[in-house]
């Protein structure tokens, strides 16, 4: 059993929703990306959603777009993003982190050596977005081999025909993206969101996760409401990119875990 396994396990136990906070490693730089994601358990986050800057991040919006170009002009890289994780797990043993971003510099840096380091250095899933379910014996095989949970994307376009692929060797959970688009787009509906959850959880046991478009407290509650929790990313990087203290985004993102917690 993963962290992330155990996390849901004890949320579910408790009847309550996730809530799972994504920001860029590295931004705005390496010392204030590790208090940020330090004070995010605090606030009430459930999971860390730790994004792994990339040259040409093409899932994303502006938003998380900038803020990887932030980070790597700060010299952000694989390793310090791992050696970020490393140092949260010195004070925080509980808490997943699910490293997010895309395939390249993994492949770069070798996918057996960065299994182990990512093991090594307290990793509890991946996302890679660029990684389709046909590519599965690059890195989300081996991945659960090592451990680790591999979490695939759905979508609103993602068919009837296509869901039993995508979820074949998914673990952890299923992120499920509310909108058409990149990050940062226009915002979730819960009526719209309903549905597709329910039709999701027809064909797996695995918790299901909603995000891009939550940006209050009270869509966080709407959209967890009818999932098994929701995830903020481009509200939380959006603060930080406006120079708010850390004490500040911590404040922003408990009020969206607590709008997340109450549904």
């Amino acid at each position: 059993m993963t962290r992330i396994d155990a996390k849901f396990a004890e949320l579910k136990a408790a009847g309550k929703k996730a809530f799972v906070a994504y920001v860029m490693a590295g931004d705005p730089d390496e010392e204030k990306s590790l208090q940020i994601v330090k004070a995010l358990p605090e606030a009430g986050v459930d999971i860390i959603e730790l994004g792994l800057p990339f040259t040409d991040p093409m899932a994303d919006g502006p938003t998380i777009q900038l803020a990887g170009q932030r980070a790597l002009d700060q010299g952000m890289t694989l390793n310090k993003t791992l050696g970020l994780a490393k140092e949260f797990r010195k004070t925080d043993t509980t808490t997943p982190i699910v490293l997010m971003g895309y395939y390249n510099p993994i492949y770069s840096h070798g996918v057996d050596q960065f299994l182990v380091d990512a093991v090594e250095a307290g990793i509890d899933g991946l996302i890679v977005v660029d990684l389709p379910p046909e590519e599965d014996d690059e890195l989300c095989i081996p991945a659960q081999k090592a451990g680790l949970n591999f979490i695939r994307l759905a979508t609103p376009t993602t068919d009837d025909k296509r869901l039993p692929t995508v979820l074949q060797n998914t673990s952890g959970f299923v992120y499920y993206v509310s909108v058409t688009g990149t990050t940062g787009a226009a915002a979730a509906s819960g009526a719209d969101v309903a549905p597709e959850v329910a039709r999701i959880k027809a064909k797996t046991d695995l918790p299901v996760i909603v995000g891009f478009g939550v940006r209050t407290p009270e869509k966080a509650e709407e959209i967890a409401a009818v999932a098994d929790g929701t995830v903020v990313g481009s509200a939380i990087v959006s603060e930080i990119a406006e120079g708010k203290s850390v004490e500040e985004v911590a404040a922003y993102v408990k009020s969206l875990a607590d709008g997340a917690h109450r549904a």
